[in-house]
């Protein structure tokens, strides 16, 4: 089957100027692309459109063609037969977004990094929330050339080996079609800019480290390991696209006395023999100072006691955590002869035998194992 006019294929004029071209082109490879275009011919059409636009678009392949037409020997391999799929990815990206994998503008608008930044607090500040101010190093817009990378006064010029497009197509023709390599541009490094002359602040890059000082509000009812953003605190964007965000870590310190779980704190509470036996009223270390706990007669070691509303105040503001107070029932050291005399009597009374470990003990466990 003979081929059709490439002209014809564009549906435009053989005086029809490159940006009538590349309008046609793109209006028709947006419509019969594969991944939008599910009829069974689309992926042939597509194929005539780009073989007509790789001819047309390129002056010297134009001018080959104007004058030879289809029977030009150069044309089999030049004019993207079965094996040319070199734009499938450029024309996905170039209509919708990138999503084909091809070719992005080096020159458009980008995001800068994102920073993170950890924050060692102690307990308690962790707790009630503070302001604090932070330093960190980062990336900013230079002043001197406002981030374009050149001396006032000048500017970029669109690097002449890439033509601004910050890659290369490395073209190569075989049997089964011409295949296109692509590249990043080795003389602008894939900016597709290039600088004569550079600012001397940031020497071409376009921004310059300093530390920023930044208020910071420590939100009460932090934990370890938690962080918040600070949006538009990050690194400055490229070729003025908006800056990243800072994401601040929270290390916290452990406390001597609490411990935490959520919004709960636990602690430990010793007490004497008597005040577990008979019962009292203890004084109680919390966060916001000291209360009254009662402890019933009879009370057992590790028995676990609950001071509501004295944990951590909710991040989120619903609400305070409790306390939780566990008792440990302390045994007597360096008892006198009259306390000792005393629990020797409880015991008789409780009707428990207390063998006493004298000074004879060793004798006796030597005898033990004589037996």
């Amino acid at each position: 089957m003979s081929k059709r006019d490439f002209y014809e294929v564009l549906g435009v004029d053989q005086n029809a100027s490159e940006d009538e071209i590349k309008k046609a082109y793109r209006k028709l490879a947006r419509k019969y692309h594969p991944d939008v275009n599910k009829a069974a011919d689309a992926e042939e059409k597509f194929k005539e459109v780009k073989s007509a636009y790789d001819t047309l678009s390129d002056s010297q392949k134009r001018a080959h063609y104007d004058q030879f037409g289809h029977t030009d020997p150069n044309q089999g391999f030049g004019g993207g037969g079965a094996g040319d799929f070199g734009g499938f990815g450029d024309i996905f990206d170039m209509f919708f977004g990138g999503g084909g994998g091809g070719r992005r503008n080096p020159n458009a608008p980008r995001q800068g990094a994102d920073l993170q930044y950890t924050m060692t607090i102690d307990f308690k500040e962790a707790v009630f929330g503070k302001e604090t101010e932070i330093e960190i190093p980062r990336e900013e817009t230079c002043s001197t050339c406002t981030g374009s990378g050149a001396k006032p006064g000048t500017k970029p010029e669109t690097c002449s080996h890439c033509g601004g497009s910050g890659q290369l197509n490395v073209e190569q023709n075989t049997p089964f079609g011409r295949i296109v390599n692509r590249r990043v541009c080795n003389h602008c490094s894939g900016t597709g800019k290039f600088i004569k002359e550079k600012c001397s602040t940031c020497r071409g890059e376009g921004t310059v480290t300093k530390r920023k000082k930044l208020k910071v509000r420590i939100p009460a009812g932090i934990d370890h390991g938690q962080q918040i953003r600070h949006t538009g605190q990050g690194e400055a964007g490229v070729n003025g696209g908006p800056p990243g965000d800072l994401y601040i870590v929270f290390n916290v310190k452990p406390h001597e006395f609490f411990t935490r779980s959520g919004d709960d704190i636990y602690c430990d509470m010793p007490i004497t023999f008597v005040q577990a036996a008979l019962g009292d009223e203890i004084e109680v270390p919390t966060l916001e100072g000291k209360v009254k706990l009662k402890i019933p007669a009879g009370t057992q070691t590790g028995t676990s006691f609950r001071l509501r509303g004295k944990g951590v105040p909710n991040i989120h503001g619903r609400g305070q955590g409790d306390q939780h107070v566990k008792v440990k029932v302390i045994t007597p050291k360096n008892l006198s002869e009259k306390q000792k005399d005393l629990l020797r009597e409880f015991g008789k009374l409780s009707g428990t035998e207390v063998d006493e470990q004298h000074d004879n003990f060793f004798a006796k466990v030597k005898r033990a194992f004589k037996s």
